[in-house]
């Protein structure tokens, strides 16, 4: 990797050339995978262990990594976020913001990708569109693929890019559905805004090679924000995570990059996207939840929560537990758990089937031929998908249906067509959503917030099918699904929004509008705080006008890295330029602690006292003239002392910039122990919000 070169043709030579010196068997040609060679300079080959490790001795040669797979995190939402369809907006500047959507694919032809009523592609739009089985129009003006994807075209055949493309951007869609369940109108948050394809992922996974690439192509193309949805299981260093690499090449050319914070929790430490210039995302629930009502004789109904499509001819059906169908040679605690091979298929054949373990689409109940399914529950706070009629229920739920099959002559249910109910504990971090805090960088929060994520309908694409469950061959354009990856558009849908308003502001500035706005949620239903749920889910209204802005340039980031151990020839594997730890004036006592973020984190040993002076600076962008108060909280705890300085910021002119210098004292805390405020400066209008966290 390297800074880019003015000449293409002789970037890509030189590559060949490189590999040509090192490679004993077969062409450069041959292996060379991609010339990034748009936005900076580096490529992908296909090389043995000891092929590589010569060109990472070469002379000019910065890093070599490996390409690593990445997986993916897979509208009622802007309605529950206060984002109705009639709020403020800037058309014509938002029809000139391209969003790039990294994912698989888009299915062009859908409703919610329509270009009725917009113009041609802004004047800045540099980029093309893959016509093979594609058409691009003045909505989806641009369509590129990637060669690790296995495909030839940039059309959508898993269905996510196109779900998460129409999260974005996608055009109101009136009476869309997911066979009639959670009907009403789909639509994105940028509704006129252009969105640019760049399919890196299959149905199966998506490549760090193909990702970079995309990078190079996206910022040469012109886009203004990233959205993409997909993360490694474990965290990396920057310096070999190509999604870090490639947004901060990004974050350069003033292009802001949302990415899903992962779908590993809710254990903490699970969240890999950590890059401080990232605006990674949690999922939350909105206040709407699909449930699957279970009926059992004529008296009981359960509430379970599958997204179940079908109805089942009749009212009442025979019901039977894994153990009762009990396959010859099988233990019954496996067969209770309807576990592969121990089941007999005659007994389980017509009837619903109750295993006491998650069959996660229904495919063994599928593979043995009954006629519906229940579950245990994997995520008690999210409806999933069955390729067959069915509900999940709780561990208790699983018990009441047991005893009333085993206490019954002749026991009977009904698995109920799936509906929409309220959910009125909304907004809360949903289960599967990964958390903090920071392995790396420990002084920046992640994630830094959350958006809607838990049953999202949004376009899908008609050729893939709802689950992977051999014979489900239902297709629809439109479908339900939760994930980080359905909460990183609607963020990158807030960023865009919020660029509507500010062309020029840099990304670290929306960034910190979007953080410092966002929608306070209760530490009562989310035990991991500020490390599930960020600063807060997002509120686009309120971060148009934020009134203060914590802004950063690539000179605060590559200060954290030196701060955080990263050494100047490390720095440049990720910044791929001459940038030096001297240069930016690094020390291990820094004014703004790592970075001018908008929000304070601070890991403290177990069982230690701990003592700190930390600043932020902050930048009016509201009234010329005004005055902001300082209210902490709580504003009270016997673990920690808070002051922050000045207690009132007075600004006499736009783009004014003071400081704040924090001073906290930290006793003896317990291991694992995690202590948050919240520091709130307000004028009467605007009211900017700052999480600070400390934990052991």
């Amino acid at each position: 990797m390297g800074a880019k070169q003015e000449n293409e043709t002789l970037v890509v030579n030189q590559h060949r050339t490189i590999l040509q010196d090192v490679i004993h068997h077969g062409s450069a040609q041959d292996s060379l995978v991609h010339s990034y060679k748009r936005s900076f300079n580096g490529f992908a080959a296909k090389l043995t262990d000891e092929e590589s490790r010569k060109i990472a001795g070469l002379e000019g040669v910065v890093s070599v990594f490996p390409s690593v797979n990445y997986q993916l995190h897979t509208t009622r939402s802007w309605d529950f976020v206060g984002f109705g369809e009639t709020v403020n907006r800037v058309p014509t500047v938002e029809s000139d913001i391209i969003v790039g959507v990294f994912d698989t694919g888009i299915w062009p032809e859908s409703e919610s990708f329509n270009d009725d009523g917009l113009g041609p592609p802004p004047k800045k739009w540099k980029g093309t569109c893959t016509t093979k089985n594609f058409t691009c129009n003045n909505k989806v003006i641009g369509a590129r693929v990637y060669p690790n994807t296995g495909s030839s075209s940039p059309r959508d055949d898993g269905g996510h890019g196109s779900h998460t493309a129409s999260t974005v951007a996608g055009r109101t869609v009136q009476g869309a559905s997911l066979y009639r369940i959670a009907e009403g109108d789909a639509r994105g948050g940028v509704p006129s805004a252009r969105i640019a394809v760049y399919k890196v992922c299959n149905m199966f996974r998506c490549f760090g090679a193909d990702v970079l690439a995309a990078f190079d192509d996206a910022i040469a193309d012109g886009v203004d924000i990233i959205s993409i949805s997909m993360g490694f299981r474990s965290s990396k260093n920057f310096n070999e995570d190509p999604i870090a690499i490639g947004s901060f090449h990004a974050l350069g050319k003033g292009i802001l990059t949302a990415n899903s914070a992962g779908n590993r929790g809710p254990s903490l430490n699970t969240t890999t996207s950590l890059a401080p210039w990232l605006l990674s995302v949690a999922a939350t629930s909105i206040d709407r939840k699909i449930i699957s009502k279970l009926t059992l004789g004529k008296d009981t109904t359960l509430v379970g929560t599958a997204i179940n499509t079908f109805s089942l001819k009749g009212t009442e059906f025979p019901l039977i537990t894994g153990a009762d169908a009990k396959a010859s040679g099988c233990d019954e605690r496996s067969a209770r758990a309807c576990t592969v091979g121990c089941l007999d298929p005659e007994l389980v054949k017509g009837k619903i089937l109750l295993c006491e373990r998650t069959d996660g689409e229904g495919a063994l109940a599928h593979f043995y031929g009954a006629l519906a399914l229940i579950d245990k529950n994997g995520y008690p706070d999210v409806s999933l998908l069955y390729s067959l009629p069915a509900t999940s229920l709780s561990y208790r739920g699983i018990q009441d249906v047991a005893s009333y099959i085993n206490n019954t002559k002749n026991p009977r249910a009904n698995i109920l067509k799936s509906e929409s109910a309220p959910d009125e504990k909304a907004p809360t971090v949903v289960s599967f959503s990964s958390r903090g805090p920071n392995t790396i960088t420990s002084t920046v929060l992640k994630p830094d917030i959350s958006a809607p994520g838990v049953d999202i309908l949004a376009a899908w694409s008609p050729s893939s099918p709802l689950t992977a469950v051999l014979g489900d061959k239902r297709s629809v354009r439109y479908n339900i699904v939760s994930g980080t990856s359905m909460a990183c558009p609607h963020a990158a849908a807030a960023a865009a929004y919020v660029k509507s308003f500010h062309p020029d502001w840099s990304p670290a500035a929306i960034k910190s509008a979007l953080m410092t706005t966002a929608t306070r949620m209760s530490r009562d239903q989310n035990k991991e705080g500020e490390f599930a749920y960020g600063a807060g889910n997002i509120n686009p209204v309120k971060a148009i006008n934020p009134g203060l802005v914590f802004d950063a340039s690539k000179e605060d980031y590559i200060r954290l890295l030196c701060q955080n151990g990263y050494s100047t020839k490390k720095v440049r594997l990720i910044s791929v330029d001459d940038s030096s730890c001297l240069d930016v004036g690094y020390s291990k006592w820094l004014p703004h602690f790592g970075v001018n973020y908008p929000a304070l984190t601070i890991k403290v040993s177990p069982g230690s006292d701990f003592s700190g002076k930390f600043s932020r600076t902050v930048t009016n962008v509201g009234k010329p003239n005004s005055n902001y108060t300082l209210r902490v909280d709580p504003p009270y705890t016997i673990n920690v002392s808070l002051l922050a300085r000045p207690n009132h910021l007075n600004f006499t002119s736009l783009n004014q910039k003071l400081e704040i210098t924090f001073q906290v004292y930290v006793s003896i805390i317990n291991p694992g122990e995690m202590l948050s405020f919240q520091c709130m400066w307000s004028d009467g209008e605007h009211e900017m919000r700052f999480p600070v966290v400390i934990y052991a």
